[in-house]
């Protein structure tokens, strides 16, 4: 199983996760969005969207996280990411999706970029934008939290939603987006900081960080 992927984006960091949850062994293959390398021709035949993260398995190059994720917990019983009870696993995918779908389009790297070229916004201009759509969503994901009286985790462990809010909150603090109401997902997102699984997935110790490479 290889997965290609890119250091700090959100898509990539959220399947690391589920892979080390799930207890998967996987090789890397980093794919440089700096450099434009999920551009290259040889890579966009192998994955047509042309974006991380990409998971060669089974014979297959897997493209899109949420589908991926949702196919190793398919594919892979043990260590299952969403819970058995059916209620338990549609408040996972609601609280998931919401953050899956509803901040990834607007705050993928690529409309950012159009953001500046060509449409000529300032740099300040962009972060208010990315500010702007974490909190359209970020606020009701932490009321849904309240209303679920959540702990440590969303319900006895870590899972798909876990896997993909990490992710967003370690962006969210790249944008300096203020966190000080959102304390039901800090928690949440300390107790998962502080299991291995979660920190092997950190972009800081990826092959492809700045400070990890050769």
């Amino acid at each position: 199983m290889k997965l290609y992927g890119y250091w700090r984006s959100s898509t990539s960091y959220r399947l690391r996760c589920a892979l080390e949850l799930k207890g998967l062994d996987y090789e890397q293959d980093p794919v440089s969005l700096i450099e434009s390398r999920h551009k290259d021709a040889d890579y966009v035949s192998r994955n047509p969207f042309a974006g991380v993260p990409m998971l060669e398995a089974d014979g297959r190059d897997r493209a899109q996280s949420m589908a991926i994720i949702e196919w190793l917990d398919e594919r892979y019983s043990d260590n299952p990411l969403l819970p058995s009870d059916i209620e338990q696993r549609f408040t996972a995918r609601e609280l998931a999706y919401a953050i899956a779908t509803e901040l990834h389009a607007p705050l993928n790297l690529k409309v950012l970029k159009y953001l500046k070229d060509p449409l000529g916004h300032e740099q300040g201009e962009v972060e208010t934008w990315y500010r702007n759509w974490l909190s359209a969503t970020l606020v009701p994901v932490e009321k849904r939290l309240k209303q679920l009286g959540t702990e440590d985790f969303l319900f006895d462990g870590p899972g798909l939603f876990e896997a993909v809010l990490v992710p967003q909150l370690y962006n969210a603090r790249r944008f300096d987006f203020e966190l000080d109401a959102c304390d039901r997902m800090c928690r949440i997102e300390q107790a998962c900081l502080a299991l291995p699984a979660f920190q092997r997935a950190h972009p800081d110790n990826q092959p492809d960080a700045p400070g990890n490479l050769s």
